[in-house]
């Protein structure tokens, strides 16, 4: 047997070596050669203050509720929420891009007239109000957003209650004559900048309470 087992490996070792032999060594060019292209962010200017991991909500319409007045949380995604200083005139705001899209789910500057409530059923969710631009065009959105535990959603809170104070002080230093309106316009607008209230206020906490990270 041990003689039989002999032959059989002698017999296959030489097949092996030919096909080892035979493996092809070719290269192949690409037919169209793609350059690198630079792409930019539209941080390159900003450093971030505070980047945490969170999942994102937004109350309002959906595509099949549009135009009915039904408005629910949904969720807007998951990724890092970011708060960043521009390394030139120092302003902040808020900065979210969906993980592995990094498509942006919340843009909007950290003004000092944004209040940052807790939602009553849970010690780790934030709920806020602010005109943001994430999708291109300037709208007044509810946000929620949750973090994994409350240590995480504390750091969040008193990152942004000092960033909100640094704002303050910032906007305070450059005030100008309003010579067309406009600063006019921007107060009445931020004095819009509430979240919901009463009884429509408890039935989206309650809602709410439900989604986890």
């Amino acid at each position: 047997m041990i003689a039989n087992k002999d032959a059989e490996e002698t017999e296959k070792k030489p097949v092996e070596e030919t096909q080892k032999e035979e493996e092809s060594t070719a290269t192949f060019e690409p037919v169209v050669k793609l350059e690198e292209v630079e792409v930019k962010s539209g941080e390159e200017e900003e450093s971030a203050v505070l980047s945490l991991r969170s999942k994102l909500f937004i109350f309002g319409e959906t595509l099949l509720d549009k135009g009915s007045g039904n408005k629910t949380w949904r969720e807007r995604g998951v990724g890092e929420i970011k708060i960043l200083r521009h390394n030139q005139h120092q302003r902040l705001r808020l900065l979210m891009r969906q993980e592995k899209t990094m498509k942006v789910i919340c843009n909007h500057a950290l003004d000092p007239r944004i209040q940052l409530e807790p939602n009553v059923s849970s010690d780790r969710s934030w709920v806020w109000s602010a005109y943001d631009y994430a999708t291109g065009k300037l709208e007044e959105t509810v946000f929620a957003i949750r973090f994994v535990d409350t240590e995480t959603a504390d750091k969040f809170k008193d990152k942004f209650l000092e960033c909100r104070t640094e704002m303050e002080k910032l906007l305070a230093g450059e005030d100008k004559p309003d010579t067309d309106g406009t600063a006019e316009d921007a107060a009445n607008a931020l004095s819009k900048l509430t979240t919901k209230d009463g009884e429509e206020k408890d039935e989206e906490e309650e809602d709410l309470s439900n989604l986890d990270v």
